[in-house]
């Protein structure tokens, strides 16, 4: 069950990690169908969701996903580490700074690190 709660001053629909595997668009859907209704203005995923090969920039899943979020006018956010993925693939270490830099769609750690990137 998806929970809301006050992240950083918004109100975040939170996903439980245990559900369906999301990638890509169809992904992305799954997501917004699951924190429908929820009115919250940021839609939080937990990595443990996403596909094996979702942070793989070349495969395009999460382009799809985040074209999808866009669409829909929704702000993202990742919750989970991504340091060891980032290491790996400097096309995905710049692609979460310059994603971090911004305010639709976030890659943190743990809420505590979303919160801070919220009151920003």
């Amino acid at each position: 069950m998806t929970e809301v709660r006050q992240i950083g001053g918004l109100p975040a629909a939170v996903l439980p990690a245990e559900g369906p595997v999301l990638t890509g668009e169809a992904g992305a859907l799954e997501a917004l169908g699951e924190s429908y209704g929820a009115e919250a203005e940021l839609l939080v995923i937990p990595l443990a969701r996403l596909g094996p090969d979702s942070l793989d920039l070349s495969t395009r899943q999460l382009g799809l996903m985040l074209q999808k979020f866009a669409n829909y006018r929704q702000r993202v956010a990742f919750l989970g580490e991504t340091d060891a993925r980032a290491a790996e693939s400097q096309a995905f270490h710049d692609f979460r700074y310059e994603a971090n830099k911004g305010r639709q769609v976030l890659f943190v750690a743990d809420e505590a690190e979303l919160a801070a990137l919220l009151e920003r």
